[in-house]
């Protein structure tokens, strides 16, 4: 500024004219400023909403899923016998189960040795698991008479007995460092120390049969086939779990059941042969009330978010942030539209949520009448599920409803299946050769779902369901193979071998690619046939089939609906009915409230830009005001220099006037 203290000249206060001339000029700066205020004020709002609906979101998302009340509790009468855990596919009712044998895994025990650290020797040790059968068993010397030892399939374990290893207690070592599933521990019985070796495997299909090559002293100690030469004594038997449930005998290789009663988990602890007790499986009944009321919890917790800022309290004339914005009240008539919405798809008595005594109140939020809920729990929890989550259901036990989608629009459509899925196969052309010479006969070459790999068969003599069990254990233990996921049954009719993939569809096939012992197993003239897919229509309109799923087709009411066909017959399957439970549909209005194009993301948008737009104003506005007070001040500077001069030229004046002589009369 050219005059760092105006007024000087002329007596007056330039800074407080100035202050209050650009007071007047920056009203509407501060206007621009309390808009800006106001809408930074909503936009923060705007985000606290977005956040009360995305935790909503998270709440309802939970509820959305038929599994979140598909709970049910098991008890048994003695829990002595067992003790049961109801998961996934667990369907009520009351069971009798009677254990007459539990399962146990075998334990082998050597002859004495009088050191564990003597050298006894080096080689290999090659394990198979499997069964015993025939012959007799003499349990004084824990030895086997003509019996017979078939593979349970599984891959031969192999474990080195080097230098390093070579006393009891390196066997003992070496075995359990190769973790192939078998426990080496040492017992001194007074006599001297016996290697005992647990099969890790329980079940009759866990006995162990052991080969060693290498020293003819190791080989003394360990070798053990219960069919041939048993260096070992069996002390503890091999045995599968015996039970039976509603009457039904079963045996398990575990007692630890898991298929026996569909989605309960036995664990068999004692025998009650005789004395049957009784398996309860019942709705978790506290589980499903409390979702369903975690699911009124997080509405009525938005409903007070959506009031607090959009409302207004006429006994303290207070206004919500967002009292004048109409966002909070489209989302409170979304909300109220989509609970007062008919739900199709739906059977049973409870079609509406004032059906489990869930009801509006006066200030929007729900409540719950308890004993009502409960008893709708106790009554039906498949039909509760169904007004919360997205379920479907296939009129046939042989069609399971796997998904819906965004897209599928609930309702019941007819299912027509025109094909059955397959699985890819290779089937001999003549009985296979049982005798397999190791460098003559015992490698194969194949591809499975078109992965491909090279096994060997381990020599010897077999019947053809026990080479068949051994070529489904090279195969299954293929590295190529089991990285992938692929794995095959093979089976035999009549001595001729089949090798079938697991995985059904166009992608399953099963090819021979050589090796020494391909026409030995399968004869000069296999036949390979590639599996096929699912086909048939949803909704009458053809469906897409991959596997055994069908898919409804892009563009249909039925759009991204997908079942599983087990089996059974081609041509009309019944129908499977789609509905879509308020929980999933609230949870789908939160997630297109949320979007990036939906209507919170475009509010937000709206306000920053009209809030871009304020501070724009302002920025132009205070460069303005910054030239009115330079204006200003240069226009209080020229009238000061004026005045000054002024009173200076009136100053001389009087000076001069004052020596002019005075005129007598």
């Amino acid at each position: 500024m050219s005059l760092s203290s105006p007024g000087i000249g002329s007596n007056l206060d330039v800074n407080s004219l100035i202050a209050q001339l650009m007071a007047l000029e920056r009203r509407p700066l501060t206007l621009l400023q309390k808009r800006e205020a106001d809408y930074q004020a909503r936009l923060s709002a705007v985000g606290t909403l977005k956040s009360a609906l995305s935790q909503f979101q998270t709440a309802v998302a939970a509820l959305a899923k038929p599994s979140r009340f598909a709970v049910y509790t098991a008890t048994l009468s003695d829990p002595q016998v067992a003790t049961a855990t109801a998961g996934k596919g667990s369907v009520a009712g009351v069971h009798s189960l009677e254990v007459t044998q539990l399962a146990q895994a075998q334990k082998l025990v050597s002859v004495a040795q009088a050191s564990t650290t003597a050298t006894i020797g080096t080689g290999t040790l090659t394990i198979d698991f499997g069964t015993i059968s025939g012959g007799s068993f003499d349990p004084a010397t824990g030895k086997y008479t003509g019996a017979t030892f078939t593979p349970s399939g599984a891959a031969s374990k192999t474990v080195t007995i080097d230098a390093a290893h070579a006393s009891l207690a390196g066997i003992r070592d070496a075995i359990n460092e190769a973790n192939i599933g078998v426990t080496a521990s040492i017992v001194n019985d007074g006599s001297g120390y016996r290697l005992v070796l647990a099969s890790g495997t329980s079940g009759a299909a866990g006995s162990l049969r052991i080969a060693v090559s290498g020293d003819a002293a190791l080989a003394n100690l360990l070798a053990h086939d219960p069919a041939g030469t048993q260096n070992l004594s069996e002390r503890v038997t091999a045995k599968d779990a015996r039970f039976t449930l509603d009457g039904i005998a079963i045996t398990s290789a575990s007692n630890t059941v898991t298929g026996a009663l569909e989605g309960v988990t036995l664990t068999l602890t004692k025998t009650n042969a005789g004395t049957p007790a009784t398996l309860t499986i019942v709705p978790d009944t506290a589980s499903i009330r409390q979702g369903v009321e975690s699911f009124v919890e997080a509405y009525n917790k938005l409903a007070k978010t959506l009031k607090d800022l959009g409302g207004y309290d006429p006994a303290t004339g207070t206004a919500g942030v967002l009292q004048s914005d109409g966002i909070t009240r489209l989302i409170e008539s979304r909300l109220r539209s989509t609970l007062s919405a008919e739900l199709v798809g739906l059977s049973g008595g409870y079609t509406a949520l004032y059906s489990l005594g869930i009801t509006s109140t006066t200030d929007g939020t729900l409540q719950v009448d308890t004993a009502k809920l409960e008893a709708a729990i106790q009554a039906d929890p498949g039909g509760v599920a169904g007004l919360f989550a997205a379920t479907g259901k296939a009129s046939d036990s042989l069609v399971r409803f796997v998904s819906g989608s965004a897209l599928t629009k609930p309702g019941v459509y007819d299912v027509s299946i025109d094909r059955l899925a397959t699985r890819g196969s290779v089937t001999g052309s003549s009985a296979a050769n049982t005798t397999i010479d190791a460098g003559v006969n015992d490698t194969l070459t194949l591809s499975v779902d078109g992965i491909t790999t090279t096994i060997t068969l381990a020599a010897g003599s077999y019947t053809a369901a026990g080479l068949a069990a051994e070529l489904q254990s090279k195969i299954n233990g293929a590295a190529e193979l089991a990285a992938a996921g692929v794995t095959v049954s093979v089976t035999e009719s009549g001595g001729v071998l089949t090798v079938t993939s697991n995985r059904y569809g166009s992608a399953s096939t099963v090819t021979l690619g050589g090796g020494n012992a391909q026409s030995s197993l399968f004869g000069t003239n296999p036949t390979s046939t590639a599996g096929v897919d699912v086909a048939g229509s949803i909704g009458g309109v053809a469906a897409i089939g991959v596997g055994r799923t069908l898919t409804a087709a892009a563009g249909t009411a039925a759009d991204g609906l997908t079942i599983e066909v087990l089996g059974g017959a081609t041509g009309a399957r019944g129908t499977v009915s789609y509905s879509q439970g308020y929980a999933y549909r609230l949870e789908r209005l939160a997630a297109d409230l949320l979007d990036n194009d939906g209507l919170v993301a475009g509010r937000s948008k709206t306000l920053d830009a009209t809030i871009d737009s304020l501070q724009r104003r302002q920025e132009e506005m205070e460069r303005r005001l910054e030239t009115v007070e330079k204006r200003l001040r240069a226009q209080f500077v020229a009238l000061d220099a004026m005045v000054a001069s002024m009173l200076k030229t009136s100053s001389f004046l009087q000076q001069q006037l004052a020596t002019l002589p005075t005129s007598s009369s």
